[in-house]
Protein backbone atom coordinates (compact mmCIF):
# COMPACT_ATOMS: atom_id res chain seq x y z
CA UNK A 1 0.00 0.00 0.00
CA UNK A 2 1.50 3.48 -0.86
CA UNK A 3 0.66 5.11 2.46
CA UNK A 4 -0.30 9.14 2.88
CA UNK A 5 -0.48 11.55 5.19
CA UNK A 6 -4.08 10.35 6.70
CA UNK A 7 -5.90 12.35 9.33
CA UNK A 8 -8.44 9.87 11.36
CA UNK A 9 -10.40 9.20 13.93
CA UNK A 10 -13.17 7.13 15.27
CA UNK A 11 -15.97 6.85 18.39
CA UNK A 12 -19.06 4.99 19.32
CA UNK A 13 -21.39 6.13 22.13
CA UNK A 14 -24.62 4.09 23.02
CA UNK A 15 -27.04 7.04 22.24
CA UNK A 16 -29.56 8.58 24.47
CA UNK A 17 -31.88 5.39 24.50
CA UNK A 18 -30.09 2.31 24.97
CA UNK A 19 -28.26 1.21 28.01
CA UNK A 20 -25.78 -1.32 25.86
CA UNK A 21 -23.57 -0.45 22.72
CA UNK A 22 -23.78 -3.24 20.27
CA UNK A 23 -21.76 -0.84 17.57
CA UNK A 24 -18.08 -1.38 17.05
CA UNK A 25 -15.39 0.01 15.19
CA UNK A 26 -11.36 -0.62 13.94
CA UNK A 27 -9.09 2.22 12.76
CA UNK A 28 -5.66 1.21 11.59
CA UNK A 29 -4.22 4.17 9.43
CA UNK A 30 -0.66 2.73 9.27
CA UNK A 31 -2.69 -0.17 7.00
CA UNK A 32 -5.42 1.87 5.89
CA UNK A 33 -8.09 -0.62 7.72
CA UNK A 34 -11.58 1.26 8.40
CA UNK A 35 -14.36 -0.53 9.98
CA UNK A 36 -17.74 0.29 11.43
CA UNK A 37 -19.70 -2.64 12.90
CA UNK A 38 -23.30 -2.77 14.03
CA UNK A 39 -24.31 -5.78 16.04
CA UNK A 40 -27.96 -7.39 16.01
CA UNK A 41 -29.34 -9.86 17.84
CA UNK A 42 -30.14 -7.65 21.48
CA UNK A 43 -28.20 -7.06 24.55
CA UNK A 44 -25.06 -9.23 25.09
CA UNK A 45 -25.49 -11.34 21.61
CA UNK A 46 -25.44 -7.96 19.27
CA UNK A 47 -22.28 -7.04 21.10
CA UNK A 48 -20.72 -10.57 20.61
CA UNK A 49 -21.79 -10.13 16.62
CA UNK A 50 -19.75 -7.38 16.37
CA UNK A 51 -16.70 -8.18 18.33
CA UNK A 52 -15.86 -11.42 16.39
CA UNK A 53 -15.95 -9.73 13.53
CA UNK A 54 -13.71 -7.03 14.66
CA UNK A 55 -11.58 -9.67 15.32
CA UNK A 56 -11.72 -11.59 12.47
CA UNK A 57 -11.70 -8.73 10.11
CA UNK A 58 -8.78 -7.50 11.68
CA UNK A 59 -6.58 -10.40 11.71
CA UNK A 60 -6.99 -10.99 7.55
CA UNK A 61 -6.60 -7.71 6.61
CA UNK A 62 -3.65 -7.00 8.51
CA UNK A 63 -2.19 -10.49 6.39
CA UNK A 64 -1.56 -8.01 3.33
CA UNK A 65 -1.11 -11.01 1.17
CA UNK A 66 -3.94 -10.85 -2.30
CA UNK A 67 -5.83 -8.13 -4.22
CA UNK A 68 -7.61 -6.23 -1.50
CA UNK A 69 -10.90 -7.17 -2.97
CA UNK A 70 -10.21 -10.78 -2.42
CA UNK A 71 -8.65 -10.01 1.47
CA UNK A 72 -12.09 -7.87 2.15
CA UNK A 73 -14.08 -10.92 0.29
CA UNK A 74 -12.45 -13.09 2.78
CA UNK A 75 -12.17 -11.61 5.99
CA UNK A 76 -16.07 -10.90 5.92
CA UNK A 77 -16.44 -14.33 4.88
CA UNK A 78 -14.75 -15.63 7.81
CA UNK A 79 -16.25 -13.55 10.08
CA UNK A 80 -20.23 -14.26 8.99
CA UNK A 81 -19.08 -18.20 9.58
CA UNK A 82 -17.91 -17.71 13.33
CA UNK A 83 -20.82 -15.75 14.52
CA UNK A 84 -22.61 -18.64 12.63
CA UNK A 85 -20.61 -21.12 14.36
CA UNK A 86 -20.70 -19.24 17.51
CA UNK A 87 -24.42 -18.83 18.08
CA UNK A 88 -25.26 -22.08 16.94
CA UNK A 89 -22.52 -23.14 20.30
CA UNK A 90 -24.15 -20.88 22.76
CA UNK A 91 -28.36 -20.91 22.66
CA UNK A 92 -28.37 -17.67 24.32
CA UNK A 93 -26.34 -15.86 21.20
CA UNK A 94 -29.06 -17.90 19.33
CA UNK A 95 -29.98 -15.21 16.22
CA UNK A 96 -27.19 -13.08 16.75
CA UNK A 97 -25.51 -10.79 13.81
CA UNK A 98 -24.48 -7.81 12.10
CA UNK A 99 -24.12 -5.29 9.45
CA UNK A 100 -20.91 -3.76 8.61
CA UNK A 101 -18.79 -1.63 6.39
CA UNK A 102 -14.97 -1.88 6.08
CA UNK A 103 -12.49 0.34 3.80
CA UNK A 104 -9.21 -0.31 3.11
CA UNK A 105 -6.91 2.61 1.52
CA UNK A 106 -4.89 0.56 -1.37
CA UNK A 107 -2.34 2.87 -4.11
CA UNK A 108 -4.99 5.69 -4.83
CA UNK A 109 -7.68 3.45 -4.11
CA UNK A 110 -10.47 2.94 -1.50
CA UNK A 111 -11.40 -0.39 -1.82
CA UNK A 112 -15.04 -0.64 0.04
CA UNK A 113 -16.38 -3.94 1.65
CA UNK A 114 -20.40 -3.46 2.84
CA UNK A 115 -23.19 -5.86 3.96
CA UNK A 116 -26.05 -4.42 5.49
CA UNK A 117 -27.06 -0.48 6.13
CA UNK A 118 -24.25 0.95 7.94
CA UNK A 119 -22.75 3.54 5.03
CA UNK A 120 -19.80 5.37 3.36
CA UNK A 121 -20.01 7.99 2.21
CA UNK A 122 -17.07 10.64 0.56
CA UNK A 123 -16.81 14.38 1.19
CA UNK A 124 -14.95 16.37 -2.32
CA UNK A 125 -14.63 19.53 -3.18
CA UNK A 126 -18.10 20.89 -0.67
CA UNK A 127 -20.05 17.76 -2.01
CA UNK A 128 -21.11 14.50 -0.20
CA UNK A 129 -21.77 11.40 -2.09
CA UNK A 130 -23.29 7.77 -0.55
CA UNK A 131 -20.29 5.20 -1.42
CA UNK A 132 -22.11 2.12 -0.51
CA UNK A 133 -25.76 1.06 -0.93
CA UNK A 134 -28.29 0.40 1.04
CA UNK A 135 -28.89 -3.32 1.57
CA UNK A 136 -32.46 -2.83 2.69
CA UNK A 137 -35.95 -1.98 0.88
CA UNK A 138 -36.77 1.80 2.30
CA UNK A 139 -32.67 2.26 1.37
CA UNK A 140 -33.50 0.62 -2.07
CA UNK A 141 -35.87 3.15 -2.45
CA UNK A 142 -33.75 5.88 -1.29
CA UNK A 143 -31.23 5.02 -4.24
CA UNK A 144 -33.40 4.30 -6.84
CA UNK A 145 -34.95 7.83 -6.40
CA UNK A 146 -38.70 6.84 -5.33
CA UNK A 147 -37.83 8.33 -1.91
CA UNK A 148 -36.05 11.39 -0.43
CA UNK A 149 -33.34 11.10 2.08
CA UNK A 150 -35.81 12.74 4.69
CA UNK A 151 -38.64 10.46 3.46
CA UNK A 152 -36.42 7.19 3.98
CA UNK A 153 -35.35 8.31 7.50
CA UNK A 154 -38.62 8.27 8.77
CA UNK A 155 -39.82 5.27 7.42
CA UNK A 156 -41.01 2.82 9.23
CA UNK A 157 -39.53 0.17 7.63
CA UNK A 158 -36.00 1.53 7.53
CA UNK A 159 -34.96 -1.15 10.19
CA UNK A 160 -35.06 -3.59 8.23
CA UNK A 161 -31.93 -5.42 6.21
CA UNK A 162 -31.74 -8.32 3.16
CA UNK A 163 -28.32 -8.86 3.94
CA UNK A 164 -26.68 -9.30 7.11
CA UNK A 165 -23.32 -11.01 8.48
CA UNK A 166 -24.00 -13.85 10.28
CA UNK A 167 -27.10 -15.41 9.81
CA UNK A 168 -26.18 -18.40 7.20
CA UNK A 169 -23.17 -19.72 6.02
CA UNK A 170 -21.60 -18.04 3.51
CA UNK A 171 -17.94 -18.30 0.90
CA UNK A 172 -16.26 -15.32 -0.14
CA UNK A 173 -17.45 -15.04 -3.72
CA UNK A 174 -20.72 -15.87 -2.83
CA UNK A 175 -22.99 -13.68 -5.21
CA UNK A 176 -25.33 -11.29 -3.37
CA UNK A 177 -23.07 -11.51 -0.49
CA UNK A 178 -20.72 -8.64 -0.22
CA UNK A 179 -20.65 -5.85 -2.15
CA UNK A 180 -17.36 -4.44 -2.90
CA UNK A 181 -16.19 -1.25 -4.63
CA UNK A 182 -13.18 -0.06 -5.76
CA UNK A 183 -12.79 3.93 -6.48
CA UNK A 184 -10.24 6.78 -6.56
CA UNK A 185 -9.63 8.18 -3.25
CA UNK A 186 -8.45 11.26 -3.74
CA UNK A 187 -6.13 13.37 -1.33
CA UNK A 188 -8.54 16.36 -1.54
CA UNK A 189 -11.35 13.98 -0.13
CA UNK A 190 -12.71 12.70 3.20
CA UNK A 191 -14.30 9.64 3.98
CA UNK A 192 -17.07 8.76 6.80
CA UNK A 193 -18.16 5.75 7.57
CA UNK A 194 -21.05 5.55 9.88
CA UNK A 195 -23.64 2.99 11.59
CA UNK A 196 -27.18 3.59 10.87
CA UNK A 197 -27.08 5.80 14.45
CA UNK A 198 -26.13 8.39 12.71
CA UNK A 199 -27.42 8.35 9.14
CA UNK A 200 -31.14 7.50 10.11
CA UNK A 201 -31.05 10.80 12.57
CA UNK A 202 -28.37 13.05 10.50
CA UNK A 203 -28.87 13.85 6.92
CA UNK A 204 -26.35 13.56 4.62
CA UNK A 205 -25.61 17.80 3.87
CA UNK A 206 -25.39 18.29 7.58
CA UNK A 207 -22.88 15.55 8.06
CA UNK A 208 -20.85 17.11 5.06
CA UNK A 209 -20.72 20.11 7.06
CA UNK A 210 -19.47 19.18 10.11
CA UNK A 211 -16.63 17.47 8.57
CA UNK A 212 -15.61 20.60 6.49
CA UNK A 213 -16.02 22.83 9.75
CA UNK A 214 -14.03 20.38 11.34
CA UNK A 215 -11.47 19.74 8.45
CA UNK A 216 -7.89 19.21 9.55
CA UNK A 217 -9.42 18.04 12.94
CA UNK A 218 -11.55 14.88 12.22
CA UNK A 219 -11.74 14.02 16.19
CA UNK A 220 -13.62 16.83 16.28
CA UNK A 221 -15.66 16.35 13.64
CA UNK A 222 -16.26 12.62 14.91
CA UNK A 223 -17.67 14.23 18.54
CA UNK A 224 -19.64 16.90 16.93
CA UNK A 225 -21.12 13.86 14.42
CA UNK A 226 -22.21 11.93 17.29
CA UNK A 227 -23.70 15.07 19.38
CA UNK A 228 -25.83 16.13 16.24
CA UNK A 229 -27.51 12.66 16.74
CA UNK A 230 -27.79 12.43 20.35
CA UNK A 231 -29.31 16.25 20.03
CA UNK A 232 -31.29 14.27 17.27
CA UNK A 233 -33.07 11.93 19.45
CA UNK A 234 -30.25 9.27 20.44
CA UNK A 235 -32.87 6.75 19.45
CA UNK A 236 -29.96 4.04 18.58
CA UNK A 237 -25.87 3.35 19.18
CA UNK A 238 -23.97 5.17 17.24
CA UNK A 239 -20.71 5.00 15.35
CA UNK A 240 -18.98 7.15 13.37
CA UNK A 241 -15.16 7.40 11.66
CA UNK A 242 -13.35 10.11 10.10
CA UNK A 243 -10.66 9.69 7.50
CA UNK A 244 -9.21 13.03 6.01
CA UNK A 245 -6.89 12.81 2.48
CA UNK A 246 -3.88 15.04 3.19
CA UNK A 247 -5.08 17.89 1.22
CA UNK A 248 -8.58 17.92 2.05
CA UNK A 249 -8.40 20.85 4.87
CA UNK A 250 -6.81 22.63 2.20
CA UNK A 251 -9.22 22.66 -0.28
CA UNK A 252 -12.02 22.73 2.51
CA UNK A 253 -10.68 26.07 3.44
CA UNK A 254 -10.76 27.34 -0.50
CA UNK A 255 -14.49 25.43 -0.81
CA UNK A 256 -16.33 27.77 -2.52
CA UNK A 257 -19.36 29.26 -0.20
CA UNK A 258 -22.95 30.36 -1.60
CA UNK A 259 -23.55 33.92 -2.90
CA UNK A 260 -24.61 36.35 0.38
CA UNK A 261 -23.28 33.48 3.15
CA UNK A 262 -20.07 32.93 4.94
CA UNK A 263 -18.39 30.44 6.57
CA UNK A 264 -19.75 32.47 10.15
CA UNK A 265 -22.76 32.42 9.13
CA UNK A 266 -23.08 29.06 8.35
CA UNK A 267 -21.38 27.75 11.69
CA UNK A 268 -23.73 29.89 13.57
CA UNK A 269 -27.00 28.81 11.60
CA UNK A 270 -25.52 25.32 12.64
CA UNK A 271 -24.98 26.09 15.96
CA UNK A 272 -27.93 27.09 16.73
CA UNK A 273 -30.05 24.40 14.96
CA UNK A 274 -28.06 22.06 17.51
CA UNK A 275 -28.84 24.06 20.40
CA UNK A 276 -32.97 23.78 19.40
CA UNK A 277 -32.92 20.20 18.86
CA UNK A 278 -30.81 19.41 22.13
CA UNK A 279 -33.37 21.86 23.88
CA UNK A 280 -36.56 19.77 21.89
CA UNK A 281 -35.09 16.43 22.52
CA UNK A 282 -34.85 17.09 26.48
CA UNK A 283 -38.08 18.74 27.33
CA UNK A 284 -39.51 15.14 24.78
CA UNK A 285 -37.18 12.89 26.79
CA UNK A 286 -39.97 11.07 28.44
CA UNK A 287 -41.09 10.65 24.91
CA UNK A 288 -38.11 8.70 23.37
CA UNK A 289 -38.17 5.33 22.35
CA UNK A 290 -35.23 2.99 21.26
CA UNK A 291 -34.72 2.81 17.71
CA UNK A 292 -36.46 -0.67 16.83
CA UNK A 293 -34.25 -3.58 16.38
CA UNK A 294 -33.15 -4.37 13.06
CA UNK A 295 -35.72 -7.26 10.89
CA UNK A 296 -33.89 -9.65 8.53
CA UNK A 297 -35.97 -10.12 5.38
CA UNK A 298 -34.20 -13.71 3.74
CA UNK A 299 -33.42 -13.38 0.03
CA UNK A 300 -34.51 -15.30 -2.44
CA UNK A 301 -33.20 -17.35 -5.45
CA UNK A 302 -35.73 -16.93 -8.39
CA UNK A 303 -35.10 -19.62 -11.02
CA UNK A 304 -35.61 -19.43 -15.01
CA UNK A 305 -35.13 -21.84 -17.61
CA UNK A 306 -36.83 -25.26 -18.73
CA UNK A 307 -38.48 -26.88 -15.96
CA UNK A 308 -38.33 -23.86 -13.57
CA UNK A 309 -40.99 -21.33 -12.42
CA UNK A 310 -40.13 -18.17 -14.75
CA UNK A 311 -39.43 -19.12 -18.27
CA UNK A 312 -38.24 -15.53 -18.91
CA UNK A 313 -35.97 -13.31 -17.39
CA UNK A 314 -38.56 -10.83 -17.17
CA UNK A 315 -41.17 -12.75 -15.81
CA UNK A 316 -38.76 -12.92 -12.53
CA UNK A 317 -37.80 -9.97 -12.90
CA UNK A 318 -41.42 -8.40 -11.95
CA UNK A 319 -41.69 -10.50 -9.26
CA UNK A 320 -37.91 -9.79 -7.44
CA UNK A 321 -37.37 -7.86 -5.02
CA UNK A 322 -34.39 -5.93 -3.83
CA UNK A 323 -32.38 -8.61 -2.37
CA UNK A 324 -33.51 -11.29 -4.81
CA UNK A 325 -30.85 -13.32 -7.53
CA UNK A 326 -32.39 -14.39 -10.48
CA UNK A 327 -30.26 -17.95 -11.55
CA UNK A 328 -30.36 -18.40 -15.36
CA UNK A 329 -30.21 -22.05 -16.89
CA UNK A 330 -28.79 -23.17 -19.89
CA UNK A 331 -30.26 -22.09 -23.34
CA UNK A 332 -31.17 -18.92 -25.63
CA UNK A 333 -33.03 -16.14 -24.15
CA UNK A 334 -34.35 -13.41 -26.70
CA UNK A 335 -35.70 -10.50 -24.72
CA UNK A 336 -34.63 -6.76 -24.09
CA UNK A 337 -33.79 -7.48 -20.03
CA UNK A 338 -34.03 -4.55 -17.66
CA UNK A 339 -32.00 -4.68 -14.50
CA UNK A 340 -33.82 -3.67 -11.46
CA UNK A 341 -32.06 -2.18 -8.18
CA UNK A 342 -30.94 -4.73 -5.53
CA UNK A 343 -31.36 -7.48 -7.81
CA UNK A 344 -28.56 -9.76 -9.21
CA UNK A 345 -29.17 -11.22 -12.33
CA UNK A 346 -26.64 -14.34 -13.48
CA UNK A 347 -26.18 -17.44 -15.58
CA UNK A 348 -26.13 -20.86 -13.39
CA UNK A 349 -23.56 -22.07 -14.95
CA UNK A 350 -21.10 -19.16 -16.66
CA UNK A 351 -21.41 -18.45 -20.18
CA UNK A 352 -24.41 -21.32 -20.43
CA UNK A 353 -27.07 -18.69 -20.52
CA UNK A 354 -27.10 -16.75 -23.91
CA UNK A 355 -28.60 -13.56 -24.32
CA UNK A 356 -30.09 -12.59 -27.38
CA UNK A 357 -31.53 -9.74 -29.71
CA UNK A 358 -35.23 -9.43 -28.74
CA UNK A 359 -37.67 -10.26 -31.87
CA UNK A 360 -38.95 -6.91 -32.39
CA UNK A 361 -36.31 -3.58 -32.24
CA UNK A 362 -33.00 -4.99 -31.97
CA UNK A 363 -31.89 -3.47 -29.11
CA UNK A 364 -29.61 -3.83 -26.10
CA UNK A 365 -29.84 -7.21 -24.88
CA UNK A 366 -29.49 -6.14 -21.11
CA UNK A 367 -30.26 -2.21 -19.80
CA UNK A 368 -30.45 -0.67 -16.78
CA UNK A 369 -31.54 3.16 -16.20
CA UNK A 370 -30.76 4.70 -12.67
CA UNK A 371 -30.41 1.43 -11.36
CA UNK A 372 -28.66 1.15 -7.89
CA UNK A 373 -26.90 -2.12 -6.55
CA UNK A 374 -27.77 -4.33 -9.46
CA UNK A 375 -25.33 -6.85 -11.05
CA UNK A 376 -25.02 -8.79 -13.72
CA UNK A 377 -23.27 -12.47 -13.98
CA UNK A 378 -22.28 -15.04 -16.16
CA UNK A 379 -23.74 -14.20 -19.40
CA UNK A 380 -22.60 -14.37 -23.25
CA UNK A 381 -24.65 -11.67 -25.17
CA UNK A 382 -24.10 -12.31 -28.70
CA UNK A 383 -25.09 -10.14 -32.26
CA UNK A 384 -24.63 -11.49 -35.27
CA UNK A 385 -26.28 -10.13 -39.12
CA UNK A 386 -29.29 -12.40 -38.39
CA UNK A 387 -30.21 -10.95 -34.89
CA UNK A 388 -28.19 -8.12 -35.06
CA UNK A 389 -28.02 -6.12 -31.47
CA UNK A 390 -27.49 -1.84 -30.66
CA UNK A 391 -25.50 -2.52 -28.05
CA UNK A 392 -24.80 -5.80 -25.72
CA UNK A 393 -25.54 -3.57 -22.18
CA UNK A 394 -26.44 -0.29 -22.05
CA UNK A 395 -25.87 1.54 -18.69
CA UNK A 396 -27.76 4.36 -18.14
CA UNK A 397 -26.82 6.72 -14.38
CA UNK A 398 -26.61 3.06 -12.99
CA UNK A 399 -23.94 1.78 -10.45
CA UNK A 400 -24.38 -1.64 -11.60
CA UNK A 401 -21.64 -4.71 -10.95
CA UNK A 402 -20.78 -6.70 -14.40
CA UNK A 403 -18.53 -9.48 -13.96
CA UNK A 404 -17.43 -12.62 -15.79
CA UNK A 405 -19.71 -11.29 -19.49
CA UNK A 406 -19.16 -12.46 -22.61
CA UNK A 407 -20.08 -10.11 -25.37
CA UNK A 408 -19.67 -10.59 -29.03
CA UNK A 409 -20.83 -9.08 -32.39
CA UNK A 410 -23.24 -6.43 -30.92
CA UNK A 411 -22.98 -2.91 -32.58
CA UNK A 412 -21.26 -1.79 -29.14
CA UNK A 413 -20.32 -4.08 -26.74
CA UNK A 414 -21.28 -2.34 -23.84
CA UNK A 415 -22.59 1.70 -23.36
CA UNK A 416 -22.15 3.12 -19.95
CA UNK A 417 -23.61 6.63 -20.17
CA UNK A 418 -22.52 8.27 -17.03
CA UNK A 419 -23.30 6.53 -13.70
CA UNK A 420 -20.05 4.57 -11.48
CA UNK A 421 -20.48 0.94 -12.64
CA UNK A 422 -17.88 -1.86 -12.64
CA UNK A 423 -16.65 -4.20 -15.44
CA UNK A 424 -14.22 -6.78 -14.09
CA UNK A 425 -13.20 -10.50 -15.63
CA UNK A 426 -15.32 -10.35 -18.59
CA UNK A 427 -14.21 -10.90 -22.62
CA UNK A 428 -15.29 -8.05 -25.42
CA UNK A 429 -14.65 -9.50 -29.04
CA UNK A 430 -15.88 -8.18 -32.61
CA UNK A 431 -18.37 -5.48 -32.03
CA UNK A 432 -18.96 -3.79 -35.23
CA UNK A 433 -18.61 0.07 -34.07
CA UNK A 434 -16.92 0.22 -30.52
CA UNK A 435 -15.93 -2.57 -27.68
CA UNK A 436 -16.69 -0.86 -24.13
CA UNK A 437 -18.41 3.23 -24.62
CA UNK A 438 -17.59 5.16 -21.86
CA UNK A 439 -19.67 8.99 -22.56
CA UNK A 440 -20.96 11.86 -19.90
CA UNK A 441 -19.69 12.10 -16.51
CA UNK A 442 -19.54 8.27 -15.80
CA UNK A 443 -16.68 6.97 -14.07
CA UNK A 444 -16.62 2.84 -14.43
CA UNK A 445 -14.03 0.94 -12.71
CA UNK A 446 -13.24 -1.65 -15.56
CA UNK A 447 -10.20 -3.76 -14.37
CA UNK A 448 -9.24 -7.65 -15.72
CA UNK A 449 -11.13 -7.56 -19.07
CA UNK A 450 -10.06 -8.15 -22.87
CA UNK A 451 -10.74 -6.81 -25.20
CA UNK A 452 -10.73 -7.81 -28.85
CA UNK A 453 -12.23 -5.51 -31.10
CA UNK A 454 -11.52 -6.29 -35.17
CA UNK A 455 -13.88 -3.67 -36.15
CA UNK A 456 -14.04 -1.00 -34.43
CA UNK A 457 -12.36 0.71 -31.22
CA UNK A 458 -11.95 -1.47 -28.77
CA UNK A 459 -12.90 1.11 -25.77
CA UNK A 460 -13.64 4.78 -26.25
CA UNK A 461 -13.55 7.23 -23.73
CA UNK A 462 -15.54 11.04 -24.19
CA UNK A 463 -13.47 13.71 -22.85
CA UNK A 464 -16.10 14.20 -19.98
CA UNK A 465 -15.39 10.55 -18.35
CA UNK A 466 -13.45 9.55 -15.87
CA UNK A 467 -12.92 6.03 -16.26
CA UNK A 468 -10.28 4.02 -14.15
CA UNK A 469 -8.41 1.02 -16.06
CA UNK A 470 -6.47 -1.89 -14.42
CA UNK A 471 -5.04 -4.89 -15.55
CA UNK A 472 -7.27 -5.20 -18.63
CA UNK A 473 -5.35 -6.97 -21.66
CA UNK A 474 -5.88 -5.32 -25.39
CA UNK A 475 -5.20 -7.81 -27.99
CA UNK A 476 -7.04 -5.86 -31.24
CA UNK A 477 -8.23 -2.67 -31.64
CA UNK A 478 -7.30 0.99 -31.30
CA UNK A 479 -8.37 2.61 -27.70
CA UNK A 480 -9.55 6.05 -28.29
CA UNK A 481 -9.01 7.84 -24.69
CA UNK A 482 -8.27 11.64 -23.74
CA UNK A 483 -4.71 12.47 -24.57
CA UNK A 484 -4.43 13.41 -20.48
CA UNK A 485 -5.57 9.68 -19.33
CA UNK A 486 -2.73 7.81 -22.49
CA UNK A 487 -0.18 7.98 -19.81
CA UNK A 488 -1.64 6.01 -17.26
CA UNK A 489 -3.61 3.67 -19.24
CA UNK A 490 -0.55 2.72 -20.95
CA UNK A 491 1.43 2.21 -17.69
CA UNK A 492 -1.34 -0.13 -16.05
CA UNK A 493 -2.67 -1.98 -18.93
CA UNK A 494 -1.23 -4.38 -20.94
CA UNK A 495 -1.26 -4.16 -25.44
CA UNK A 496 -0.25 -6.64 -27.00
CA UNK A 497 1.87 -6.19 -30.37
CA UNK A 498 -1.32 -6.68 -32.48
CA UNK A 499 -2.88 -4.15 -30.49
CA UNK A 500 -2.85 -0.26 -31.59
CA UNK A 501 -1.78 1.68 -28.86
CA UNK A 502 -3.97 4.37 -27.35
CA UNK A 503 -4.43 7.73 -28.87
CA UNK A 504 -6.96 10.86 -28.45
CA UNK A 505 -10.28 10.06 -30.20
CA UNK A 506 -10.70 11.87 -33.00
CA UNK A 507 -13.78 13.76 -34.67
CA UNK A 508 -16.46 12.15 -35.99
Amino acid sequence: MVKTNLRCAGASDPGRVRHNNEDALYVDAERGIFLVVDGIGGQAAGEKAAAIAVERIRARLERQTGAAEQRIREAIAMANNEILRQARANPEWEGMACVLTVVVLDNGSLVAGHVGDSRLYQIRRGEIRKITHDHSPVGEREDNGELTEAEAMRHPRRNEVFRDVGSEEHEPDDNDFIEVRRLPFDPDSALVLCSDGLSDLVASNDIRRVVARNAGNPQGAVKDLIAAANAAGGKDNVTVVVVEGEGFAGAAAEAPVAKGSGWRRGAALFLLGALLAAAAAWFTRGLWTPAPPPVVIRPRVLAVGQGARYGTIMEAMAEARAGDSIEVGTGEYREEVHLKSGVALRSRTPGDAVLRAAPVGGGPAVWAEKAAGARLSGFRILGDAAMPLKQGVLLISSDVEMDDLDVEGANVGIEIRGGRPTLRASRIADCLERGVWVTGDAAPWISHNTFRATHGPALVVEESARPVLVDNVFEKGAVQIPAAMMALVKQRNLFLETARQPGKRKQE
